[in-house]
């Protein structure tokens, strides 16, 4: 794996894991996700990329079941993407993923779509672009509650959602010690919500940072507490993917720790 500067910052100030980590003030006063430092140094693939001279390309689709506020959810991140220079392109349909050479160009692609439908043509141009290099990151049903139908789509992604309980429940998601280095989650530890706990189906492709354990009691069908996956990456051909299972509604995004380690994700999966 890869292993680039995500220029996000440890609430310490020091270094801790694999990448420098700098700490600059938010772009806006109410911004809770941590920015890199202007002209901070990227290294992608052996090239030093400036930050400020080198404007990459996002793209963020938004659309499906409306109960996840595709569009509120998503405009919580557009400041933070522009801060850490982007230029960010908004879309609310999934055609953009045969757009072949629109996709060739772009970094970064942020997926907020539950449930809905994609063509097979839809879902072979964006697995051909994350292959390719371009990121893919998304949060709760957006990225792993789509598109139901497509292996190929839960293939990219390594994980699909199955269930949760009824309504939200409190619960907690631990940082694993054996990530606990990595950009994404480094100086996190625990985070406590109030929310929908998912159950997912994975694959071991996955590196798995996080994982939130589900109770066993009198009344479920599983006699003992079963760990899943609460946020992990992987890598697709010379792309990146991010996923976590965090993010319900906006009071999680808004969360300063879910929002802080969402932000960094997006910047680990981006080209």
């Amino acid at each position: 794996m890869r292993e680039d500067a995500v220029a996000a910052a440890h609430p310490t100030g020091t270094a801790t894991g694999h990448d420098e980590v700098r700490i600059l003030r938010a772009t806006h006063p109410d911004d809770n996700v941590r920015q890199p430092a202007r002209g901070a140094v990227r290294v992608d693939g052996g090239h030093a990329v400036s930050g400020p001279d080198h404007r990459r390309r996002a793209l963020v689709v938004r659309g499906g079941w409306p109960g996840h506020e595709p569009r509120a959810a998503t405009d919580l991140f557009l400041p933070f993407l522009r801060g850490n220079g982007f230029d960010v392109d908004t879309l609310d349909s999934l055609d953009v993923y045969t757009d072949d050479e629109r996709m060739a160009a772009t970094d970064l692609v942020v997926q907020c779509w539950t449930m809905g439908e994609a063509t097979e043509d839809q879902v072979r141009g964006l697995a051909d672009a994350v292959r390719a290099g371009t990121g893919l990151a998304g949060w709760h049903g957006g990225i792993i509650d789509a598109f139901r139908g497509s292996i190929d789509y839960q293939r990219l992604t390594g994980g699909q959602f199955l269930w949760h309980a009824p309504g939200l429940t409190d619960f907690e998601v631990t940082v694993r010690p054996d990530h606990a280095h990595h950009p994404v989650v480094a100086g996190h530890h625990r985070l406590r919500l109030h929310s929908e706990q998912y159950w997912v189906a994975t694959d071991s492709h996955n590196e798995v940072l996080a994982e939130t354990v589900l109770p066993a009691g009198p009344d479920t069908p599983w006699d003992q507490p079963v760990t899943m996956p609460a946020i992990w990456t992987r890598t697709w051909g010379s792309g990146r993917v991010f996923v976590s299972t965090l993010g319900h509604h906006l009071p999680d995004l808004t969360d300063p720790a879910v929002r802080d380690i969402t932000g960094r994700g997006l910047l680990w999966a981006a080209r």
